[in-house]
């Protein structure tokens, strides 16, 4: 799920306002200058580890919040990466709809990976005392390999949860992690793949990829598309888990159809089966070595080895399976 920076422009507004307001338009009514309180606030980043994030050429914004609001006020943003200064602007404090605090925001992106530091200033000014906020934000190189590990994985593992891709989280770029892409891969239409290059990173983040469910009203069901060869648990209209599948070939085509399963079968059977749902004569859903990515079954819709298991701790007897092309 798409995880964002817990603390919003609203819970700011409403922070500072309670702590500091009172005392604030005490000094703008005297002749004392306001002591402004500011908060920052990443929008358009992710968080690992509590840690804003984000990757090289996507944008963000820094969104301030002060209190209270002082009209004609001016802040300096300035914002570097590692020696290197990325933009330099001045921004208009612009007062909040009901006027007592204000705001202002730069949408930034960083060219590069590193640690990208945002500074915000105010001179002091007649009317107002001066003050210095400072928000970091990592940019993580996107790029990963079989194997690696760190930030830059996490969130990728993160944003293929998020979209309901199975994927136990590890940290690692592991096998778990090759099939949770290919069947990413197969979500968007994009055919087979475990790489993780520029377009899927980008699709990703943008939150793209949305299995259509066929059938909301048969509650707690299975659905495998055969076209997308995919398979999918879901809750009424709500998908759970996405798994990639290797259905029938075409001489053994896998039977369509609106099924229930009708028998299971704990570990393994004496044909290598793993793990199996029957939901129709010797049809079956069930974990085989191998699942290739193309149909390949004898008509059952085999799963990888390392996903049979959920599949089969979250199905029962009596689950609908339905089973199409799109």
């Amino acid at each position: 799920m798409r995880r964002r920076l817990p603390l919003s422009v609203t819970a700011l507004c409403a922070a500072l306002v309670a702590g500091v307001l009172a005392p604030g338009l005490a000094s703008a009514a005297g002749a004392a200058p306001a002591r402004a309180a500011v908060r920052l606030v990443v929008q358009g980043a992710f968080v690992v580890h509590g840690n804003a994030v984000t990757v090289p050429g996507r944008r963000f914004a820094v969104t301030g919040v002060t209190a209270p609001y002082v009209p004609g006020q001016t802040v300096g943003v300035v914002t570097t990466i590692g020696r290197h200064r990325i933009s330099r602007d001045r921004l208009r404090i612009k007062p909040s709809a009901n006027g007592r605090t204000g705001h202002f925001s730069e949408t930034l992106r960083s060219p590069a990976a590193g640690s990208v530091q945002i500074v915000v200033t105010h001179r002091r000014t007649a009317r107002m005392l001066g003050f210095i906020a400072r928000q970091g934000i990592a940019a993580l190189a996107a790029q990963a390999g079989p194997g690696a590990r760190g930030p830059f994985v996490e969130l990728m593992q993160q944003r293929l949860l998020a979209l309901h891709v199975y994927l136990p989280p590890s940290g690692i770029f592991d096998g778990q992690m090759a099939l949770a892409l290919d069947a990413y891969h197969r979500l968007l239409g994009r055919g087979v793949s475990p790489a993780l290059d520029g377009p899927t990173v980008a699709a990703l983040l943008n939150g793209e990829g949305v299995f259509k469910v066929r059938h909301p009203r048969d509650g707690k069901h299975v659905e495998g598309n055969l076209g997308r060869q995919l398979l999918a648990l879901i809750n009424g209209s709500k998908v759970y888990r996405i798994y990639p599948i290797s259905s029938g070939k075409p001489s053994t085509p896998t039977i369509l159809g609106h099924f229930r399963v009708y028998q299971r079968d704990p570990g393994y059977l004496p044909d290598g089966m793993y793990f199996s749902d029957f939901f129709s004569g010797g049809y079956a859903i069930h974990g085989y070595n191998p699942a290739p990515d193309y149909p390949a079954s004898h008509g059952c819709m085999r799963v990888p080895i390392a996903d049979a298991l959920s599949i089969y701790n979250w199905l029962t007897y009596g689950n609908v399976v339905d089973v199409y092309y799109p």
